[in-house]
Formats: C-alpha cells, structure tokens, sequence
C-alpha cells in the first residue's frame, strides 16, 4: 500500500482517480480547493478506510512535517475553457505556483509526482496526429493562454527538478476526457451537448462542426495516469495519454441526441478565439512503454454518460 496525494481531487477527473486508487488498495489525500470541483464527486469516499480530504489551494504550501506520501498527483486546475478563462491569472496561478509547489512537496518527501498536463500545449496544430515531440501552435497572447502556456511552463518545471534536484518526475498529455462526474455547467462540449439534448434544447455548435477531437472514456484514462506513474524511473515523459479515434464535433451532437432520444435542433454559434481546428493524439509511445491504449468506444462511454447525467438533472429538478 501507497500513501498517495491527488490535487484536484474532488474534480471530475481526480475524484474518479482517488477512487481507482483506492480499489487498488492505496491510502489516499485528496486535496482540492473546490474552486470547480465538488464536494458531491468525492462524498461516497468520505467513509472509507485510507481516505481524507484537506481544502487547500495549491497556489499556498503544503507543510510536509504534516504528511507523507510515496507519490503525488498534481490534477488541480479549471480544465474546461470557460472555467479557466473566468479568471485567467488565477489559472496561471495554479498551474505555475501549484506545480513549483507541489514539486517542492515531492522533494522534501522523496515522493513521485505526476503532472496532469494537457493536449492544448499543441495549440491549434499544424501536425497531425500529435506526437509528443512536436512543439506545438499556440498563441502566448489570446484567451486560452493563460491555461496551455501555464501548462507548458508546469512541464518545464517538471523537467528542471527533475534535471536539478533529482525528482522522480512524469508528465502526461490529456486529450478530451469525458465521463460521469462531470459538471453539467462546465462550458466542454460533450456535458454541454448532453445537457442541452436531455433539456429539449438546440444543441450549441461553434463553427460549421468540422473541427474534429478525439474522446477518451474516463476509466480508460485513469488507468493510464496510474500505468504512467509505476512506469519505470527513467521515463519521465512527456506522454499522451487520449483515444485516437477522431470524430467531429457535428459527429458527436448526432451520436447524442440519437442516444438521448432527444428531437433537439442545431445552432451554429462563431468559432471562439484559437479553438483547434484539430486534435488527435499519437498514442504509439503510451502503447510501447505503459502498454496502455483505450478500451471503451465513444458510443458506449457516451451511453454511460448519459445514463448519469440523466440521474443528475433528475435530482436537480
């Protein structure tokens, strides 16, 4: 059994992620400000054996004579467009701050940390699929910056204490990940979709729908987050971690609707400022080291989905 520490834990993906670790048998802190995420994702771990929970925001210290941990994972930032662009400096922030932070934490401690980092260090790409020694598209000036740069900097912070001070360092590459928990007000494309299609209403398109993303089921991507961190000591990564199966967003709103049954209509909104016009990832090297590639299609991962949000907005009402 592993003392484990996951920031963002009580977020859409980190709750999902201290529940895994906890069927493996691993005691588990979860520290999360509940900036977006929520209490809610994480209640029916409060009971069990080997969970806590601290709020704490990751911008701030955490004091390591009060804890202990063989392995760190660092998930705490707003991951959904309008969340992070509310309030851009805080994302800088945490992404910068929190991961000087949070590095400093693993050093005292002699942990392994993780970085959650994310396919929007790509930018709007001019390769297609992605492979992780590309360098990326991205604007240092427009509204998503805030977020892919402050990432780009949490990788590079990764590296140098990994180079300077000897930490066992891994950094991961998220593409679109989807799944129960997520929040139905988060602004990404598929709770919005789902969301708008279990209410009757027009489903939101931005653009004509041709951009194209790639969906990872969130069981599949935690998987890959853990098969990452136990990798051996010498890999740090960067590593993409998505399902290389490319849909349009068009592609997506039909599969939805048919799924929920829904007699919603389309509205074609202007495509938002330095939106991807592409995203798939190249997975080969998570398939070479980790051994780890994506089990659940879009249409089953979606049907799961929809099933939970579903029960969501029935509670809600």
């Amino acid at each position: 059994m592993s003392r484990i520490i996951v920031t963002g834990g009580a977020g859409f993906l980190g709750s999902h992620l201290c529940e895994k670790l906890l069927d493996l048998g691993h005691a588990v802190l979860c520290v999360d400000n509940l900036h977006t995420g929520r209490e809610a994702n994480i209640r029916h771990l409060l009971d069990r054996a080997g969970f806590e929970f601290v709020r704490h925001d990751i911008t701030l210290p955490l004091h390591p004579e009060r804890m202990e941990a063989d392995q760190i994972y660092n998930l705490a930032c707003p991951a959904s467009p309008p969340r992070y662009q509310a309030d851009p400096i805080y994302t800088a922030e945490t992404n910068v701050l929190g991961a000087l932070n949070m590095l400093r934490l693993a050093r005292s401690l002699g942990a392994r940390i993780l970085q959650a980092g994310t396919s929007e260090v790509y930018g709007d790409p001019a390769e297609h699929p992605q492979t992780e020694s590309y360098r990326g598209n991205v604007s240092t000036s427009g509204i998503r910056a805030c977020y892919d740069e402050g990432k780009r900097m949490a990788e590079t912070l990764f590296f140098d204490f990994r180079r300077q001070h000897g930490v066992e360092t891994k950094v991961a590459r998220i593409f679109n990940t989807y799944g129960p928990r997520m929040d139905p007000g988060d602004g990404r494309v598929v709770s919005n979709f789902i969301v708008q299609a279990l209410r009757g209403e027009d489903i939101t398109v931005y653009g004509d729908g041709s951009q194209t993303r790639s969906f990872c089921y969130v069981d599949d991507l935690t998987e890959g987050l853990v098969r990452l961190m136990n990798s051996p000591p010498e890999f740090a990564g960067p590593v993409n971690l998505g399902n290389p199966a490319e849909f349009t967003v068009a592609d997506l709103a039909g599969m939805v609707v048919a799924l929920t049954g829904s007699r919603s209509g389309t509205i074609f909104l202007p495509l938002p400022q330095d939106d991807p016009a592409r995203r798939r990832p190249d997975i080969s090297l998570a398939k070479r080291v980790l051994d780890w590639a994506p089990a659940v299609g879009l249409e089953d991962g979606l049907k799961k989905t929809v099933a939970w949000f579903r029960e969501e907005l029935a509670r809600g009402q």
